[in-house]
């Protein structure tokens, strides 16, 4: 489902230990048991050419169970990406905290985001047998944030370092128990940055403070995650959940519409457009806390979508879902006229959906 496709070159990040300190040249005999990888002196040794290599992970890869010093995080709303599910770590190098910084978290050099994308064998039973498709790694290098995807083998032992991207065909049952096969494309590196773009520099997406600000089941305890960060000494600046912005879930269905809509928009779009995003020459702002509603694209007409608006006039048409143009792109998989861009190659259902009831109910 996911036809994205990644470029990646080879560059070198300095990585704070963890709990061991490797020589880290030989790159075969460079993990150890004991901890997260690191070495204090590398200098073109990153990436590796393993994921397993790194340490995050004990015991059977592809169980992703992390070490004590990589911690699970889960945004309130996730990105599509044609249905993937996936789940989420970071590193922070021992001794260092990330900076909450209004709606920003600043994280320390040698910081990593570990993104796993995966298909259960039947979504029915999400918690069965599954196989993990790729990857991909946000290394907060000296020279900015980096990232690199590694596609996992058919035995689920290994995933290896693709730097052209890759392409494999996955099989599983949906909801609804019908059989789909798609057409998985792992993205290049400049791709990756068409999303990635915060005026003109890569930057994450998905751990900004109104996505962390919610709670999240560790197994043994149920905490907000910015209070379990601060409490592991990997985070400073949280004052309390009351005090930060935040987000829902956008597939909760007991909160409102227009909240449901806007945080289906901030996470699948405002990366783009939004006043640092590439689309900020666009006008349309589509931030979870946008308010006005000609940034919102109500009755606005687009600056330049070429055949991306179709026939129709405005971004959003009031109480018309079927004129407007966000839902017409939402609902397209041809090239030039589907939003976003990259990321998908199927239609979002249950988003277009959501947009629609949202747009109906305007008056």
């Amino acid at each position: 489902m996911e036809k994205i496709t990644w470029k990646i070159g080879i560059s070198s990040v300095l990585l704070a230990a963890a709990v061991l300190v490797s020589c880290g040249k030989n790159e075969e005999t460079a993990s150890s048991p004991t901890g997260v990888l690191v070495d204090e002196t590398a200098t073109g040794v990153f990436p590796y050419k393993r994921l397993s290599t790194y340490g995050f992970f004990e015991g059977e890869l592809k169980a992703l169970n992390p070490r004590g010093s990589v911690v699970l995080y889960k945004p309130a709303s996730s990105l599509f990406t044609d249905y993937a599910l996936k789940s989420r770590f970071i590193f922070i190098p021992t001794g260092q905290k990330a900076h909450l910084n209004g709606t920003k978290i600043d994280f320390p050099i040698g910081s990593i985001l570990i993104k796993n994308f995966y298909y259960p064998t039947d979504f029915r039973k999400p918690e069965g047998e599954r196989r993990i498709i790729e990857t991909r790694l946000l290394i907060h290098e000296e020279k900015g944030w980096q990232a690199y995807p590694y596609l996992w083998d058919a035995a689920q032992t290994e995933a290896v370092l693709k730097v052209v991207g890759a392409e494999t065909e996955v099989k599983f049952i949906d909801y609804s128990g019908k059989d789909q096969v798609i057409n998985y494309i792992v993205p290049n590196k400049n791709q990756c940055k068409t999303c990635h773009n915060q005026s003109e520099t890569l930057a994450p997406i998905g751990v900004k403070t109104q996505h962390l600000n919610s709670e999240l089941n560790y197994g043994s305890v149920i905490e907000n995650q910015l209070e379990h960060w601060t409490n592991l000494s990997i985070l400073d600046g949280f004052e309390g959940a009351e005090r930060h912005p935040s987000m829902i879930d956008y597939e909760d269905q007991s909160q409102s519409i227009t909240d449901r809509a806007m945080a289906y928009l901030d996470i699948n779009c405002a990366h783009c457009h939004s006043a640092e995003g590439p689309a900020s020459t666009s006008g349309l702002f589509l931030t979870y806390d946008q308010t006005d509603p000609l940034k919102m694209g109500i009755n606005k007409t687009p600056v330049a979508a070429g055949k991306g608006a179709g026939s129709h006039t405005f971004d959003i048409a009031p109480g018309k879902p079927d004129e407007s143009i966000v839902t017409y792109r939402m609902n397209s998989t041809e090239v030039g006229v589907a939003m976003p861009e990259l990321g998908r190659t199927t239609v979002h259902k249950e988003g277009v959906e959501l947009i629609r009831q949202w747009i109906q109910g305007m008056k």
